[in-house]
């Protein structure tokens, strides 16, 4: 039973998600009112980990819609089986059956209908309604936007052969952006709305903690005081939470105990993901970071 936001940090931190209170508190809003949650920050702060997480602790299917420029609604809602369709044409053709309409409207069933996410989230699904992550909805255009309200406000889609399907029980949503543009304010208005930011110090030492446990403490604490002091340098893409959990375990496979220039030279590539960033972090560049990483880590 969820009744307090604690029970939401206590769900999500037994599947290894730690969660702060203003997350906590706008998840169990949403969950408790049946609204969509809007997650808007960066990439790689773990906003399409906690509809994972969500579904992983209420053990719920987890169905994603990725997004992408050009997504439309039949690729997001269904598409029809053609080859099924001719299939089933040339066999009435063999039989000689005669009645077009009444094969028409069996071509144009739930029979020959390929389901896609949105349609999918739609259905009734085994343990209860799904998680339907919308992920990186800033990538796909305004058209497609226009579509997802009737899907968010209603819960159901429209297929013209078939009518309107409802959702028998609301799907638990969840959409997501890296705000590489703004997403229109008729989509937001239906949702609950919250930015997830880098987290502080004590809080991506509970997530490495959590996410990484075989990296030792000492290894843990300057992981998280390089990848911070990183995000305060002028790099084309900061390093996300995600990165850095990738870079601890990279770490620990190598045999770190401590971080050193030779071994952060060995490992850029699980932190940045551009070539002028890494070009940036050469040389003495290395140290001068570590230097001031150790420096800023509290004690």
């Amino acid at each position: 039973m969820i009744d307090k936001i604690d029970d939401v940090q206590e769900m999500l931190g037994s599947v290894g998600y730690v969660c702060g209170r203003d997350l906590g508190a706008v998840a169990f809003l949403a969950l408790k009112l049946g609204r969509p949650l809007f997650l808007e920050g960066e990439a790689g702060v773990g906003k399409t980990e906690i509809a994972k997480a969500i579904a992983t602790a209420l053990g719920r299917k987890l169905i994603r819609l990725q997004c992408y420029e050009g997504l439309d609604a039949s690729s997001a809602v269904y598409e029809w089986n053609f080859a099924a369709q001719m299939v089933a044409i040339r066999t009435a053709e063999a039989v000689g059956t005669e009645d077009r309409r009444a094969l028409t409207t069996e071509l144009f069933s739930e029979d020959f209908l390929i389901e896609r996410p949105l349609l999918q989230a739609m259905r009734a699904q085994p343990g209860g309604a799904p998680v339907l992550l919308i992920d990186e909805i800033d990538r796909t255009d305004e058209p497609f936007e226009a579509f997802l309200l009737e899907a968010l406000s209603d819960f159901q889609v429209t297929i013209p052969e078939i009518g309107p399907i409802k959702a028998p029980e609301p799907p638990i949503v969840i959409l997501t952006s890296n705000r590489t543009r703004e997403v229109h304010d008729a989509l937001k208005r239906r949702c609950l709305y919250h930015w997830v930011d880098y987290p502080n110090f004590e809080r991506e030492m509970e997530i490495i903690r959590a996410r990484a446990p075989e990296a030792n403490e000492t290894l843990s604490r300057e992981v998280v005081a390089f990848v911070q002091q990183l995000r305060s340098e002028d790099l084309f893409k900061k390093p996300g939470v995600a990165e850095a959990i990738d870079w601890a375990k990279c770490l620990v496979a190598l045999d770190a105990i401590a971080l050193s220039p030779q071994v952060i030279a060995d490992t850029l590539g699980a932190i940045l993901k551009y070539q002028d960033d890494i070009q940036k972090l050469q040389g003495s560049e290395v140290q001068r970071v570590l230097d001031q990483a150790r420096a800023a880590m509290p004690t």
